[in-house]
């Protein structure tokens, strides 16, 4: 009876993190496409309510990260039982990470509102955006049906976001050289560019602990990335 009382209560104290990871990810995804949308429509009190935002997702990581250690230290969980407990508090530093690059996007908006518009990239890159946004919509819905096979799916479609900030990167260089006016502008924006990328390795990295507590086994990691500019890369904030 004892030990049906302790997994029972390990139980809720699994749904009760889990909901808040819910949470963080739900605030994530809103923070991903309000970035996105305030840097295509140049609206600089969107773009700093996403940077308000995110200390309400630091907030939240830090709590996850409270209760999943006060978990561990309580409940002495064994095998599988730790294996989701740790899970648990890299998926929330997946998620605080992204939350700061779209904070980080918010931050160039302001910068970039002020100049003339390079073409079409804002939507470009709020394509991108999107983009990321829909991966880390399955990737967190794999997390909580412990689906293997869509989390996989997510892992294969991140050489799709390499590839489109590929395609940018080259936009960009191509801009500033045939109009020096262009450089700083385009510098923001590759630097936004970069960050959505980054964006995409963090949701990966979500998919990858799917698969691991599911199989047990991190996923292979000889997966080439698509991104082939970080020779030339500057690395982003």
């Amino acid at each position: 009876m004892q030990d049906q009382h302790i997994a029972s209560a390990f139980d809720r104290d699994l749904e009760a993190i889990q909901a808040q990871i819910m949470k963080m990810g739900g605030l994530v995804e809103n923070a991903i496409m309000e970035a996105a949308i305030s840097l295509e429509t140049r609206d600089e009190e969107r773009a700093e309510a996403v940077r308000r935002a995110d200390k309400t997702i630091d907030a939240l990581e830090e709590q996850i990260n409270e209760e999943a250690a006060r978990v561990i230290a309580l409940r002495a969980p064994t095998a599988i039982d730790l294996r989701l407990v740790l899970s648990i508090m890299k998926v929330s530093a997946n998620l605080e990470r992204i939350g700061d690059y779209a904070k980080n996007m918010g931050k160039r908006t302001s910068v970039l509102a002020q100049m003339a518009p390079v073409n079409d990239s804002a939507g470009a890159l709020r394509r991108m955006a999107r983009e990321v946004e829909r991966m880390l919509k399955d990737a967190l819905d794999a997390y909580i049906a412990r689906d293997a096979e869509l989390a996989q799916d997510v892992i294969d479609r991140d050489e799709e976001v390499d590839q489109m900030y590929n395609a940018l990167f080259r936009e960009f260089l191509t801009f500033m050289m045939e109009d020096p006016r262009n450089i700083t502008a385009c510098m923001h924006l590759h630097f936004i560019a970069k960050n959505i990328e980054r964006m995409g390795d963090h949701v990966t990295s979500i998919a990858e602990q799917v698969v691991y507590l599911v199989t047990g086994s991190i996923p292979d990691e000889s997966r080439q990335k698509a991104d082939k500019t970080s020779v030339t890369n500057i690395t982003p904030e």
